[in-house]
């Protein structure tokens, strides 16, 4: 049994968790908070839940509008309203949108709500079949020739030559997912490095748990595909909050978040490379998270993911020492870091040129450039991020992230003081 609760209290969660778990001890309550994480996007049906609980109200919200709003989606899950009573107008809106059923919220019935659970759960299950009997099933769980049965496409969102990135609704995961699919090619030599390296980017990140690293929900191959399945970010990229110098707590509250995520990876031994606004996704609830190791390294592996005296990467971001294709640890990537960090305070990259040898050689040679002004008291953490030198570089991603959590703080007290 596995149920959605819209609802921003977390006391009141965790009291429908627990009339839930005394009938399904594995039952899963998942908790959405409309106020920090805003509408449902359009997409998701809510398929991997037996049934969805709308609370009648949370501050600043209309419940009843979302469930109306939700009860028009076609195919959209089973929905129960938590009323403030049985009989008020609010509740009988409810049930004209079509609800499973209405339960007092404040004064919960045990057995009203179990029993309004398990018609919900029956509903679920016979519209799922239905549907997978249904003309175009198998069609809409089909992705660049793969079909993968558990998973809903919604959109082709990108292909390149490896691969094609899809959005698609997981029943397991039970939420939005990216679903990057990618075509087994044989070649003369029986060796496909495209196929492998995109089935070691999973084996790269799949033992790292981190609030700033994405999260993977699946990986699998079948006939001639391979498919890795990782968490959704619908409020994009880093690059799309970039339009202009961010406020200097913002920046460096992503900084910190970053290099927490540096922290993580270069623990399990795996330096990124590739580490730009774009690879830096922003979740609904405006935290962030670290993505794409295609270009990663991970040192326990046989087999690395690009071949040695060869440069890779994004110029703009790159390491001296990454851009003259010598030999690099996790400090390059705190370089990288340093020029995202430069570019979110000032508005602009650090170093400009015409040709992507002009900006290597930039990186290696030119002067580390001023912030403005306001800024500069900030200048050191810059120069020291900055460092042409890996060993005048921060010795690691922690002693980093120590640096800015005082810059953080530093910053706030300026503030204040202003």
């Amino acid at each position: 049994m596995r149920l959605l609760l819209i609802d921003d209290d977390p006391r009141y969660l965790a009291l429908v968790r627990h009339h839930v778990t005394c009938a399904w001890a594995d039952a899963t309550v998942d908790g959405y908070n409309p106020r920090v994480r805003g509408p449902l996007l359009p997409e998701f049906l809510a398929q991997g839940y037996d049934t969805v609980l709308v609370d009648f109200g949370w501050k600043g919200g209309d419940a009843l509008a979302w469930l109306c709003e939700l009860a028009a989606r076609p195919g959209f899950a089973p929905l129960i309203f938590l009323a403030e009573a049985a009989d008020s107008p609010a509740a009988l809106a409810a049930r004209d949108a079509g609800v499973v059923d209405v339960v007092v919220a404040r004064k919960l019935d045990h057995e009203h709500l179990l029993a309004a659970i398990r018609s919900a759960a029956l509903r679920q299950r016979a519209a799922q079949a239905a549907w997978r009997g249904a003309d175009g099933a198998r069609e809409a769980q089909t992705f660049n020739g793969a079909f993968l049965r558990g998973y809903r496409r919604v959109r082709r969102v990108a292909a390149g030559s490896v691969s094609e990135l899809f959005l698609a609704e997981s029943v397991d995961a039970a939420a939005l997912v990216a679903l990057k699919v990618t075509r087994d090619v044989r070649r003369a030599d029986g060796i496909d490095q495209t196929f492998a390296r995109f089935l070691q980017e999973y084996e790269i990140i799949r033992g790292i748990r981190h609030a700033h690293v994405v999260r993977l929900h699946d990986l699998g191959v079948t006939d001639d595909y391979a498919y890795l399945v990782m968490e959704y970010f619908s409020r994009g990229d880093l690059r799309g909050q970039m339009t202009g110098p961010l406020p200097p707590l913002r920046a460096l509250g992503y900084a910190l978040e970053i290099a927490q995520a540096l922290e993580a990876i270069h623990r399990a031994g795996i330096q990124h490379r590739d580490l730009k606004p774009g690879n830096v996704m922003i979740r609904d609830d405006g935290s962030l998270a670290l993505i794409d190791f295609g270009l990663a390294k991970q040192q326990a592996l046989e087999m690395e993911i690009t071949d040695k005296g060869l440069i890779f990467g994004t110029p703009h971001y790159m390491s001296p020492e990454q851009g003259h294709a010598r030999v690099t640890d996790g400090r390059s990537d705190l370089y990288s870091a340093g020029v995202v960090l430069y570019e979110m305070l000032a508005g602009r990259k650090p170093y400009e040129a015409d040709t992507a040898m002009g900006l290597i050689y930039k990186h290696a040679k030119a002067p580390v450039p001023s912030l403005p002004e306001s800024l500069l008291s900030l200048q050191p953490l810059i120069e020291r991020l900055l460092a042409k030198r890996p060993e005048d570089r921060f010795e690691s991603a922690a002693v980093a992230a120590a640096a800015i959590r005082r810059c953080i703080e530093e910053q706030r007290r300026a503030e204040l003081a202003a």
